[in-house]
């Protein structure tokens, strides 16, 4: 086990009272008892639903090397053999751990926010980055106000790049995560109505994300989308943050990372690049062109953090979607096959339509149809029957054949799909499976997505178990 921390080092990061028999380091950071790793701190953080000191016995028997607890919670916890480091509050501990460890790390640091494909442009910079030295990133959607301080409490100190995520449902709290990381570069991917119910207007969606222009350090850069309706409204607040580098992407001419040809493909994408000045062509072997645009960025931070962009350039071409982002299945009726793709994480309008637009690219087998499962968007607040209702428009235009709606709000599209298209409409992912499985043809495309809240995960493993997935995604080497 190589040692993440010494226990000293944590003791004094934290200001923790050792009680026990200490080791002398520990190999990783956990808050769940369930994943934790031999050798691991047990963090006992108490969540919304469950207080993580009621779980210090399994953290024990998983192997834990110590645990972090409160120290009002000392009395209650009974007699465990497991090394403690009582703390006064053990968020507020992981917290100043992660700071120690932003202090001591010489690592490049991007920070990635926006509406739309901060998880995507994570790892694909993690991805790419990997190519030209180690590189640190959190794990799936750690972003909040405990994934990132652990994302930094789990960077080993001789990272050379750090990638962190960080998303908000209300304004300020990109403010106070940002504070942690200490960005030398930020990424907002794009800025479009998602969390509308949380926010007035889509503007000031724009001005919380901007709060990531708080945490970069001096001489630091943003990089920011050009083709975006909120790009001049950003860079005017980066300036007023006293940021000097602001550098767009995009298809504007103005852009620094300007793209100039794109071809989209079923299964990948090739582009040309001016990339501050320098020509760049790349195969991406994820499909899509909102992947085109994260890409974009990921080129830009290659460039400014100093990467290899020949090997960042040769990285693009063996991407793999994540589970839930455009992930593909070969699934099987009989002898014959039909392609899931997963896109059940999350959506709002903009991801939508991206999900929509891969769909309509994509190629069906011989008489396979194009069939869209779309499920309600939410925390869309007061326009969410609005924002639902204008996919009428974007789907009608699509070339795909037939349509499954699911949940509350998507009734507001169903009454504005012509009736060819609405193949049926129902409140409840239970509800669907039956029609929808039994609607399946040989040679299908089926794109699935919906809000995170809708179930649609649950969809989705009922459709590989159904009908046999036989490589967890698929392998997709397709000529340009």
């Amino acid at each position: 086990m190589s040692a993440l921390w010494s226990t000293e080092a944590m003791i004094s990061a934290m200001n923790a009272r050792p009680l026990g028999n200490m080791p002398q380091s520990i190999g990783g950071i956990s808050i769940d008892s369930r994943s934790l790793e031999a050798g691991d701190a047990y963090f006992a953080i108490k969540g919304d639903v469950h207080d993580g000191h009621k779980f210090i016995g399994a953290a024990e028997s998983a192997g834990a090397g110590l645990a972090v607890v409160a120290e009002n919670k000392l009395p209650a916890l009974g007699n465990y053999s497991i090394p403690l480091l009582v703390v006064k509050d053990v968020l507020a501990a992981l917290e100043m751990l992660g700071s120690a460890a932003r202090a001591r790390s010489k690592a490049k640091i991007i920070a990635v926010t926006g509406s739309v494909g901060k998880t995507t442009t994570k790892e694909a910079l993690r991805h790419v980055l990997s190519a030209s030295g180690k590189t640190h990133a959190s794990t799936a959607s750690f972003n909040n106000h405990w994934g990132v301080p652990i994302t930094l409490a789990r960077m080993p100190q001789d990272t050379e790049f750090g990638i962190f995520e960080i998303g908000m449902n209300h304004a300020g709290e990109i403010s106070t995560l940002v504070q942690f990381v200490e960005p030398h570069i930020a990424v907002i991917t794009n800025v479009e109505a998602a969390h509308l119910g949380a926010f007035a207007s889509v503007e000031d969606i724009a001005r919380a994300k901007a709060e990531i222009f708080e945490g970069v350090v001096k001489g630091g850069a943003v990089i920011l989308n050009r083709d975006n309706d909120y790009f001049d409204l950003l860079s005017t607040m980066a300036k007023t943050a006293k940021i000097e580098r602001i550098i767009g992407f995009g298809e504007s001419p103005e852009a620094e990372i300007h793209l100039t040809k794109v071809k989209l493909h079923d299964q990948c994408s090739c582009l040309m690049a001016r990339v501050f000045g320098e020509e760049i062509a790349a195969k991406i072997s994820v499909p899509g062109r909102h992947i085109v645009q994260n890409v974009l960025a990921v080129l830009a931070v290659a460039k400014i953090a100093g990467a290899d962009m020949t090997k960042s350039v040769l990285a693009l071409a063996d991407m793999q979607p994540e589970k839930g982002r455009g992930s593909r299945h070969k699934l099987n009726i009989g002898d014959q096959q039909f392609t899931l793709i997963d896109e059940s994480y999350n959506a709002n309008p903009a991801s939508m339509r991206a999900a929509i637009t891969m769909l309509e690219k994509s190629t069906p087998g011989k008489r396979g149809r194009r069939l869209a499962v779309l499920g309600d968007m939410l925390e869309l607040g007061e326009k969410a029957g609005e924002l639902h209702a204008e996919l009428a428009g974007v789907l009608a235009n699509s070339g795909i054949d037939q349509v499954f709606l699911v949940g509350p709000e998507m009734d507001n599209l169903s009454k504005r799909l012509p009736s060819a298209m609405l193949a049926s409409y129902v409140p409840d992912v239970k509800t669907l499976m039956p029609i929808l499985f039994s609607s399946l043809k040989p040679g299908d495309v089926i794109m699935a997505k919906a809000s995170k809240g809708i179930g649609f995960a649950g969809l989705i493993e009922e459709l590989v178990t159904k009908f046999e997935d036989k490589s967890r995604f698929e392998q997709r080497r397709v000529k340009a």
